[in-house]
């Protein structure tokens, strides 16, 4: 554990190096078309049975479904269309029917109280090895960072299992100010926790891979001194508890290469993020155990909240940049996928840990952040298609890409099926048929549907969708703490109620939203890497109108064209029609912070941690409020007015570049130009580009060089020396020396 401890000479200004010395692990980059050795990993005889029940229940259900769907449709000869609604119906049935099999074993899970692979009963293990929790941040509120990682330090401190555990904050700002406000969070959170040898700092200059090479950075430079890592999201919180059991699960089983938690959401104010975190912690529970219990050790991994064995990592997760241009092309953005499954396919065990509590993160305030976050993942798991195919991948794996894929790709199909029912409802109200289509034939074609046996699918189809939430409502009623906690069972319900019928609006405008990303990234647009907005849901009425106008006029549209064909059509699509025509009310609304409390008083959508938050959430919150701020101010001057600061961002800087050897810097070198032309600080940091001011800020000498100004101008309007000055003193007021 010694390892990580940094050298005892202080590095500008520094008490102590904002990094330990290097400990290098090799990570070499997969390739995906070359077979791997074969490894065996241990199989389950449950778990077998298992996926043969959940996956065999999802076949038989959609072929019975298929098979009525067919019969309503077939009633005087199927068209084309007819064809493509039942051939779309059965992929999305599908879909539905492997989520309704998989609750049904999560709920047998959660009654027979099957052993975990933690059992947090036990008391709180010894550990003997060393890990890191790897914090990485990209243009985030240094303040949150710091009160939720001051937060788990302080438990593990208490828990007495400190010594374990380095904390690294990873990060990939590319924002002068938000930078600085990082290094001043830094240095804070190092002096109110004493942890200048247990907690690091380090900025990338260039993001290369942004997350995924982030983290790779980090293994590459420092992983061979830590036996596992465990990767946190910029609004993670975890309990000491859950940390240290995770960490003593990894050292009693070499051969588990990564665990994920179930992270739950919390924090929510919004109408919109109270409904998340609500069924999060009372679906979510139920949708985990299920897929745990059929995933094995062929588990997935979501990127954050879950603890890693370095050496896996290292040896199977190096990713290889995909073929072709962006967006499909390049390096792989929802990389968390992949890398699970590159895990797996060298032998290692993927676990998934749902009973552990005590892990969690916050989710989006507004349905529109959602929709920003989506596009980015959307595009990430696009590229999925590319990996499928790859040498070596366990059929699970391959089965969590492909649902990946699936879980955006079914919104443009919905958005089809839905298409083509009307266009099918169109031609047999204005169209006349064509009884008798060219060719030889006995029997007359009619344009007909059985509207009974079509009525009954539909009801099945919504009962599919339901089931899950009534049985994790009634699994969560036999969880007594849980059960009080949130409200009792009559609250819990009345939230049910009102997330379904919230959700069931919203859903319309969240299809048609991830049918344009779609559709969208299929044109070869690449969507970038933006930083989300967390806290505030609300946007101006105007800029909600302006980006949902398409979702309301869609919704129109459908509606006067059901009206057209018939009363009854419109009646029986008014849950997709209600949605997408009142879309920017509902979003407003959602993204209401007073509506979202105004139900938590009544304890409407309440969870057990609005109730009962624990320990370290509760620390987060207070330190967060005790930290908050505004914008992060500005860089340089914060660096001019501090010099404590600027002798400690000094000694965090990278090496200089290499002259002839690393490429020339063009925003530095036109900073400097600027530098030099100008007279005042302000003006020429105010003339600055964000990439000019960023170059400036990472190289000392250039810094240096813009900080004079000021010196410069101080001299400048300093009044005329007095006559009982002495020449010491006059040439000190020198701006030569």
């Amino acid at each position: 554990m010694d390892a990580l401890n940094p050298d005892p000479a202080p590095a500008g200004g520094l008490r102590a190096p904002a990094l330990p010395p290097d400990a290098p692990q090799a990570m070499p980059r997969q390739d995906l078309w070359r077979k791997p050795p074969t490894v065996r990993v241990p199989g389950d005889i449950l778990v077998h049975l298992t996926r043969f029940l959940v996956i065999g229940a999802a076949i038989a259900l959609t072929v019975l479904a298929g098979i009525e769907m067919f019969e309503a449709l077939n009633v005087g000869g199927m068209t084309t269309l007819e064809w493509l609604v039942l051939a779309l119906f059965v992929a999305l049935f599908a879909w539905i029917a492997l989520a309704f099999s998989s609750s049904i074993a999560g709920f047998v899970a959660m009654l027979a109280g099957r052993p975990a692979l933690i059992d947090p009963r036990l008391p709180l293990p010894e550990l003997r090895r060393r890990t890191a929790i790897l914090m990485p941040t990209y243009n985030e509120n240094p303040a949150r960072v710091a009160a939720a990682l001051q937060a788990i330090d302080e438990g593990l401190q208490a828990a007495g299992r400190g010594d374990a555990f380095a904390i690294f904050i990873l990060s990939d700002t590319t924002d002068p100010d938000v930078w600085i406000a990082e290094e001043q969070a830094f240095l804070a959170l190092r002096a109110r926790t004493g942890g200048h040898g247990r907690i690091f700092y380090r900025r990338r200059p260039r993001n290369i891979e942004r997350k995924a090479g982030n983290i790779a950075d980090w293994v590459t430079r420092f992983g061979g001194a830590c036996d596992h890592m465990l990767v946190l999201d910029a609004d993670s919180v975890m309990t000491a508890d859950t940390i240290v059991r995770l960490a003593a699960a990894m050292e009693a089983d070499d051969r588990v290469g990564l665990v994920q938690t179930l992270p739950i959401l919390v924090g929510g104010r919004t109408l919109f993020a109270r409904m998340q975190q609500f069924a999060g912690r009372i679906y979510g529970p139920l949708i985990a155990r299920g897929i745990a219990t059929w995933h094995g050790r062929e588990g997935n991994y979501w990127g954050h909240n879950a603890i890693i064995r370095t050496r896996a990592f290292a040896e199977a997760a190096g990713l290889p940049h995909l073929r072709g241009r962006k967006p499909f092309g390049g390096h792989i953005l929802s990389h968390d996928f992949v890398e699970a499954a590159l895990i797996r396919r060298a032998g290692w065990s993927v676990r998934m840990v749902p009973a552990l509590s005590g892990s969690y993160e916050e989710g989006p305030p507004s349905l529109t952040e959602l929709a920003v976050r989506d596009r980015r993942w959307c595009q990430g798991n696009l590229q999925h298609a590319a990996v499928l195919p790859a040498r070596g991948l366990h059929w699970v794996s391959r089965l969590h890409l492909l649902m990946g894929i699936g879980s955006y790709i079914t919104a443009p199909m919905w958005f089809g099926f839905l298409c083509i029912g009307i266009l099918i409802a169109l031609q047999a109200r204005f169209i006349r048929p064509e009884y008798f289509p060219a060719g030889a034939t006995l029997f007359p074609q009619w344009p007909a549907q059985d509207p009974v046996r079509a009525m009954w699918v539909f009801a099945g189809t919504m009962a599919l969708l339901v089931a899950p939430k009534l049985l994790a409502w009634i699994a969560m009623m036999a969880d007594g703490p849980t059960r009080r906690a949130s409200g009792g069972g009559v609250r819990m319900f009345a939230g049910v109620l009102v997330e379904t019928v919230l959700a069931g609006l919203l859903a319309p405008v969240t299809m048609l939203s991830q049918s344009a990303a779609v559709v969208s990234i299929l044109s070869g647009r690449d969507g970038g890497w933006q930083p989300q907005q967390r806290d505030d849901g609300s946007y101006p009425l105007r800029q909600v109108a302006w980006r949902y106008a398409p979702h309301t006029a869609t919704g129109l549209v459908l509606a006067g064209i059901a009206w057209a064909v018939s009363p009854h059509l419109l009646l029986w699509m008014s849950p997709v029609v209600v949605g997408l025509a009142l879309a920017i009310p509902l979003v407003a609304l959602a993204g209401s912070r007073r509506l979202g409390m105004a139900l938590a008083g009544p304890g409407i959508l309440r969870t057990p941690e609005e109730s009962m938050p624990p320990a370290e959430l509760r620390r987060a919150t207070e330190l967060r409020r005790d930290l908050a701020g505004g914008d992060a101010a500005d860089g340089v001057a914060e660096l001019a007015a501090d010099p404590a600061l600027l002798d400690a961002h000094r000694g965090m800087l990278p090496p200089p570049r290499r002259p002839g050897i690393d490429p020339i810097d063009v925003p530095l070198a036109v900073a400097l130009a600027r530098i030099e032309e100008g007279t005042d600080l302000d003006r020429v940091v105010g003339a600055m580009s964000r990439a000019e001011k960023l170059a400036v800020l990472g190289d000392a000498r250039a810094l240096d060089r813009l900080l004079a100004l000021r010196a410069d101008a101080k001299v400048a309007v300093s009044p005329p020396a007095s006559p009982a000055s002495s020449g010491d003193d006059r040439l000190r007021a020198s701006p030569v020396s």
